[in-house]
């Protein structure tokens, strides 16, 4: 097999002529006589015994040469494009056959490859960095989200219902004495005060009793479902359950109960510190996120359209993913949502067309800062691997080739190029 001529003949776009000789040629086209014998019948011979001489003279010369063409084509296709030193994108495709016999094949194709791209600014970008200093109110929302995570529910039947109580209620909603979709509900758990229901609702319960059984008067929002907005309505109302929320006092005994900390002043401290690490990393990856849409947004290069869509395939496939992890279909989930797989595909082009422009802009910058991968970094890389999922090292190098980490790993250095590069300032924190 060789290259015989590869023209640019559009942007991106190849067309590679390549020759396969003819002892390559027929000795493909034997193995498919072999191949497929067994299933030819020829007048005068058993299914499967008629000799290839018969057959051919039957069917024609080339009735195994659809066969032969289909065993060849991948490896002459890989070879002509490795010897032509291009880049694919895509699958080769208008495939022409000028020639095909006992002289061997001549295949044209053409083929999608990287585009050509120009660097804009990729070191010295100015960015600022969120504040990630913590306030006292932060704190003080940490510890009431503790506090409530670490709350007790008691049941209570000696007394009428108060404000921040929960009751257990049954409901019927009617208007106009009907009774309307979606107004009614068994056993349901509703705190008082909470405003979860339309207003008056919620505060009609008070004063009632377990067992009571009552109405609940009330007049729907004007920007309310249209077929209620601004209609008056009565709900039938059972009590069966009185529950109260008992929240722990904010001391040392608390800090103790909920953490390895003796004294609140303590746990405060962690609070903080933990929460400046939080905002600290958040603000990082937001510092990151920002360069790099800057750099991808600052190369030039026309991007074949095969690039973008075989992102959003990878990004569908991973979404589809997550969606079986979790027992859904993704054709289930777009029946759900009311969306089809167009419009669905549509939502993730943009990041697609971002990430791909990313990623040839790192291309560039390893190609341009001659940016190498050491046996140093491989080393430490493999033994991140082992220490995150608790494996001997030589088992992770058996399942993931030296070869196969490098892009990975020169593009972390190219993103630590351009971050460590940047002139970043800090946000100043709001008073």
């Amino acid at each position: 097999m060789s290259l015989k001529s590869s023209n640019k003949v559009d942007t991106n776009v190849w067309e590679l002529e390549v020759s396969v000789d003819g002892d390559t040629f027929k000795d493909a086209v034997t193995k498919a006589y072999l191949k497929q014998r067994k299933n030819i019948t020829i007048p005068g011979f058993r299914k499967g015994k008629a000799p290839r001489a018969f057959i051919e003279k039957y069917y024609g010369e080339g009735v195994f040469y659809e066969d032969a063409l289909e065993a060849i084509y991948p490896d002459a296709v890989a070879s002509a494009i490795e010897e032509a030193k291009l880049e694919p994108v895509d699958t080769p495709y208008d495939l022409e056959i000028p020639e095909m016999g006992n002289d061997g094949v001549t295949m044209k194709f053409k083929v999608t490859v990287k585009p050509e791209v120009e660097l804009g600014e990729y070191k010295g970008l100015k960015a600022t960095k969120k504040s990630t200093k913590v306030t006292a109110d932060e704190v003080k929302a940490e510890l009431a989200r503790m506090q409530e995570q670490n709350s007790t529910v008691s049941d209570v039947d000696d007394r009428a219902v108060k404000k921040n109580d929960i009751v257990v209620i049954d409901f019927e909603g009617f208007v106009d004495g009907k009774a309307f979709d979606g107004g009614k509900a068994e056993k349901y758990e509703l705190t008082i005060g909470s405003n979860q229901f339309i207003p008056g609702f919620e505060d009609q319960i008070i004063g009632h009793k377990i067992g009571d059984k009552f109405d609940v008067n009330v007049k729907f929002p004007e920007d309310y479902q249209a077929d209620l907005a601004s209609k008056d309505a009565v709900f039938k109302i059972k009590l069966h359950g009185i529950k109260v929320k008992e929240v722990p006092a904010l001391d040392d005994e608390f800090a103790k109960d909920v953490s390895e900390f003796d004294t609140l002043d303590e746990l405060k401290k962690d609070i903080k510190k933990q929460l400046e690490k939080r905002k600290n990393d958040d603000a990082e990856n937001e510092l990151h996120n920002t360069l790099l849409e800057e750099v991808a947004k600052g190369i030039k290069a026309e991007i074949p359209e095969a690039m973008i869509e075989k992102t959003i395939d990878d990004d569908v496939n991973e979404y589809s993913y997550r969606l079986q992890s979790q027992g859904l279909k993704l054709e289930t989930y777009l029946k759900y949502t009311g969306m089809d797989m167009k419009g669905f595909r549509e939502g993730f082009k943009e990041r697609a067309e971002t990430q791909v422009r990313l990623n040839l802009a790192l291309e560039k910058i390893i190609e341009k800062e001659k940016i190498e991968v050491t046996e140093e970094d491989i080393e430490a890389e493999y033994k991140k691997y082992a220490d995150a999922y608790n494996m001997d090292i030589d088992t992770i190098k058996k399942a993931v080739s030296a070869e196969s980490l490098k892009p990975e790993l020169a593009s972390r250095k190219a993103i630590d190029l351009i971050v460590d590069s940047a002139v970043v300032t800090e946000e100043k924190a709001a008073k």
